[in-house]
């Protein structure tokens, strides 16, 4: 522990750590909530985080060992991100490792779910299916705005270069 602080971080933690702050700022873009009607809870604020990872987790797919670090870079500091939000919201020590570990279940879950979707587009039933359940409590009618948004964002992640994610840097369609 003591050493880490001389030791240079590896590019794909940094690439990792400046994808998630990405995907964290998107996430917080107030038109999700305000336009797309994500519930502006917990709950759906942990449900955006996800699927604004689990984009990048498919983008990054597939491209070699430099992105497969780059990913579980990025999966590494949503967990820690979680770890830091259960300790502001005062958790108790004892407590966020079993919570972290229940919200990492969903997450990957989520992910799987979500690799299917995906592979089912450009049919979007599966994806919208799958926004319905997590996001809006089964009401599909509510997760066609976010399903349509989740399909652009992905097109944009696809059409931007490998290399730019690997340093870190995703731009995102507009909500």
């Amino acid at each position: 522990m003591f050493f880490k602080r001389w030791r240079k971080p590896r590019p794909a933690q940094l690439a990792g750590e400046a994808l998630y702050a990405g995907a964290v700022t998107q996430a917080r873009s107030p038109a999700l909530y305000l336009d797309l009607g994500v519930p502006d809870t917990r709950e759906g604020r942990f449900e955006l985080y996800s699927l604004h990872v689990i984009l990048l987790l498919d983008r990054l797919k597939g491209q070699g060992s430099a992105a497969e670090e780059t990913a579980q870079a990025l999966v590494d500091r949503f967990t820690r991100g979680l770890d830091d939000a259960f300790r502001e919201l005062g958790v108790g020590d004892m407590a966020v490792p079993k919570r972290i570990k229940k919200l990492a279940e969903a997450f990957f879950g989520r992910a799987r779910s979500a690799d299917q979707a995906f592979d089912a587009l450009p049919d979007r039933r599966t994806l919208q299916a799958l926004v319905a359940r997590t996001v809006f409590d089964g009401d599909d009618g509510k997760a066609a705005g976010l399903t349509d948004y989740l399909v652009r964002a992905r097109g944009a992640l696809a059409a931007q270069p490998t290399d730019a994610l690997l340093a870190g840097e995703a731009a995102w369609q507009e909500v």
